[in-house]
């Protein structure tokens, strides 16, 4: 973390923060989302701890509508690209990579859920750490078409936003300098992302 306290001290001003942030912060999302490995929940919160320390009006709000956009526009990406594979005799490296972070026990479950609660588990899907793929491939299995996928995904990444962005307003509300806010909301975003494998792992030695 000592690396990131020395770059954050250095702040620059509110003028070149905006100039770069905002498209920063909606290219890293936008990736996020297609390509599951960038950490944008902590994007999200970290973008809020210094858009909450600006005196810039709007600030929170311009960070809330460029995450939700990028987060939204990704998935819909993704899922498009999915349902081009799904169409393909040979599949698609997209397809495949959906495929391949969504294990047989939790595509399963997503199927169920799916089933019976409809859009709701894709509104809570993005929610849940490691939740969104499952849900969207079971979307592509009961061959959802985008326009349905999209009504359900809207809310979805308005309220996973919200989520990270809250977290993000609690560690810059704790701390005077907006560095300690950072390290302290990454600090709660890996603990959030990390709760529901833990207790997994605690339940399933509880049972055996």
């Amino acid at each position: 973390m000592t690396w990131l306290a020395a770059a954050a001290r250095s702040v620059p001003p509110e003028s070149t923060q905006q100039a770069l942030g905002y498209p920063s912060l909606f290219l890293l999302v936008l990736i996020g989302a297609l390509v599951p490995v960038v950490p944008t929940g902590a994007l999200v919160s970290s973008a809020a701890v210094v858009a909450f320390h600006q005196t810039a009006p709007f600030a929170l709000a311009l960070v809330f509508v460029t995450a939700s956009l990028a987060a939204f526009l990704g998935d819909i990406a993704l899922y498009w690209l999915g349902r081009r594979g799904m169409g393909s005799k040979n599949g698609s490296r997209w397809l495949e990579a959906i495929r391949s972070r969504a294990p047989e026990d939790r595509l399963t479950q997503a199927q169920e859920k799916l089933a019976e609660h409809g859009v709701a588990v894709l509104v809570l899907s993005r929610m849940v750490p490691a939740g969104r793929i499952p849900v969207m491939l079971a979307c592509l299995m009961a061959k959802w078409p985008l326009r349905r996928f999209a009504r359900g995904n809207l809310p979805a990444c308005l309220a996973w936003a919200v989520t990270y962005q809250l977290i993000g307003i609690l560690g810059g509300s704790l701390f005077d300098e907006p560095w300690e806010g950072v390290v302290a909301a990454i600090v709660l975003t890996v603990a959030v992302s990390a709760a529901p494998s833990v207790w997994r792992r605690v339940r399933r030695t509880a049972k055996a």
